[in-house]
């Protein structure tokens, strides 16, 4: 199984530590991450670029939850551009605060990951629901790939939410740092040289709701997975001492009882 993976999905709370266990991946298997979170802004940047002011909510209708046709909003907004419309809709959400629609979200995951012929991808914060889960085997299917299998990174809701409140990011290239873990020095990103912040949704009650989210949706997604053959391979998201090595060796130990 490890010497021809398709595509593999990480999973786990929110702040439990996948990225680390990502990188292991993608390194040791020669994957590529896709990201729901990666996605939604490049979407929403191509829209923007576009330039398109007006308001989106003639583009919704409210009572039956459905955009109108592609084919009305291409002639509203004078283009058929597949990534502008796309963008357009998840623009939609995000300016009401509203989260994305599972239509949406598998709309845009297809879209993206077609364009890496559905293969060699680490899907990171997908699917997060049930019925993503079932868009994503169908999708696979239709298209001659596979999920291979499964990494759930545990870790304990305390642990995470000590994690999280201190995690700061640098608001220019994304990199991530930890006040503990992986401190910035004197506060700023080492690449950029800018101040690093906090995300505004890295405070306790919104993890809390995020935890929450994924034991009401993501673990209903998890187990039909499971019940459809994937294997889960569950890997600790908290290492007394925290190395690279050590992230490493924890990942592959389990992945390689795979091929026993």
């Amino acid at each position: 199984m490890l010497e021809n993976i398709s595509n593999v999905m990480v999973t786990g709370k929110s702040g439990a530590g996948k990225q680390p266990r990502i990188d292991v991946l993608i390194d040791e298997f020669n994957l590529e991450q896709l990201s729901t979170g990666d996605i939604f802004r490049h979407y929403l940047g191509t829209f923007n670029k576009y330039g398109y002011k007006e308001d989106l909510s003639v583009f919704y209708n409210k009572e039956s939850q459905q955009f109108i046709s592609d084919e009305k909003i291409s002639e509203k907004i004078g283009t058929d551009d597949e990534d502008i419309i796309l963008g357009l809709k998840a623009k939609y959400f995000v300016d009401q605060g509203l989260f994305g629609p599972d239509s949406i979200t598998n709309a845009l995951l297809d879209s993206a990951f077609s364009k890496k012929q559905y293969e060699k991808q680490v899907l990171d914060g997908y699917p997060r629901t049930l019925n993503q889960a079932e868009f994503l085997l169908n999708l696979l299917k239709e298209n001659g790939s596979k999920l291979d299998f499964i990494i759930l990174v545990e870790n304990t809701d305390e642990r995470i939410i000590k994690r999280t409140v201190q995690r700061r990011i640098c608001p220019k290239c994304g990199k991530v740092y930890h006040l503990t873990y992986k401190p910035p020095v004197d506060g700023k990103c080492e690449k950029c040289d800018v101040d690093v912040i906090q995300r505004s949704d890295d405070t306790e009650e919104k993890i809390q709701s995020r935890l929450k989210e994924f034991t009401k949706k993501t673990i209903p997604a998890l187990e039909y997975l499971k019940k459809q053959g994937i294997p889960v391979v569950t890997v600790p998201g908290h290492l007394e001492k925290f190395t690279t090595e050590n992230v490493r060796k924890s990942v592959l130990i389990e992945i390689e009882k795979l091929d026993k």
